[in-house]
Order: structure tokens, then C-alpha cells, then sequence
């Protein structure tokens, strides 16, 4: 339920507010993707608020900005396949020192 309700606010924010023109963001992916990447893949709904939070915070002019993906624990991750099926990948999920970078996928076909 809370993940619907921020998903919702974030999507009214990228589709009107934007608009208005505070869609300048220093880092990629920007900070309302990157709250919405947190939100649909970090298993824990607090830690994905205060990752987003402490990343709107960064978003200014005293830090460089750049490629900045969201890190999630990689111990949920697990391949699930179904009847030999291989699943719609719209995540990749890259390990590292600090837990996994989340990445969109760019190579789906269709509309995501």
C-alpha cells in the first residue's frame, strides 16, 4: 500500500511538476527515477525512503553530481522461472562492495 501511494506521487511528480521546470537534476538517473527505482526494488520501504531523501539532499550545487545508480541488498535477489520460462527482465541487478546497483533495463521492447 505505502509503495503504491509514494509510486503514485512520484509519477504525478515526473509527469506535471517537471513541467513547471524543476526537472534539473546533476546526477543520472535523476533523483525522482532514482526514488522510483529504490521504491520498486529495495525490499525495505524505510531504506528506500531515506536513500532517496539523502540523495535529493546531494542534488545541489556543493557535490559534483554524475552516475549515481541505486544500491539494494543483493541477498533477496533470486532468479524466478516459471515453467522453463525466462522472466521479463526489467532490472539488471550489477553486485558490488556495497550491495547491487539497480539498472534499467533499455532493451525492452514495448511499453514498460
Amino acid at each position: 500500500m505505502i509503495r503504491k501511494v509514494l509510486s503514485g506521487g512520484l509519477r504525478f511528480y515526473q509527469r506535471y511538476l517537471t513541467l513547471l521546470g524543476f526537472g534539473s537534476c546533476r546526477y543520472y538517473p535523476t533523483c525522482s527515477e532514482y526514488a522510483k527505482w529504490q521504491i520498486q526494488n529495495n525490499p525495505n520501504i524505510f531504506n528506500a525512503v531515506i536513500s532517496s531523501i539523502l540523495r535529493i539532499l546531494r542534488c545541489n550545487q556543493l557535490f559534483v553530481g554524475g552516475i549515481d545508480y541505486p544500491k539494494i541488498s543483493c541477498k533477496h535477489l533470486h532468479p524466478i522461472y516459471r515453467n522453463g520460462e525466462i522472466p521479463n527482465i526489467s532490472f539488471w541487478y550489477v553486485p558490488g562492495k556495497k550491495g547491487c546497483s539497480v539498472i534499467k533495463n533499455i532493451f525492452l521492447k514495448g511499453p514498460q
